[in-house]
């Protein structure tokens, strides 16, 4: 099993982000795909629904994904202090 190097090294050629810029990461993403079949069926579809379990990141947020790119990205622009909004 290949250990999950977090979102910013699995999808690094799609980003804006240089080959050499630091990353700062706690690994997010990665996150489990959980099977909802009751939900499948309640919906009346006979497809294969899966639900993204988003608190499995390491703050236990989807904000995680976002937030390694944004500081990893203003840490390679040089930015000295960053500020982040949340909600809670």
């Amino acid at each position: 099993m290949k250990l999950w190097r977090g979102i910013i090294e699995e999808y690094r050629e799609l980003m804006s982000l240089d080959a050499d810029a630091p990353v700062v990461t706690l690994y997010e993403g990665g996150t489990p795909l959980i099977p909802a079949p009751a939900f499948a069926r309640n919906l009346g579809v006979r497809v294969d629904i899966r639900l993204k379990l988003e608190g499995a990141n390491p703050t236990g947020s989807f904000k995680d994904r976002g937030m390694t790119a944004a500081i990893s990205k203003a840490l390679a622009d040089g930015a000295r202090v960053v500020i982040c909004a949340s909600t809670g």
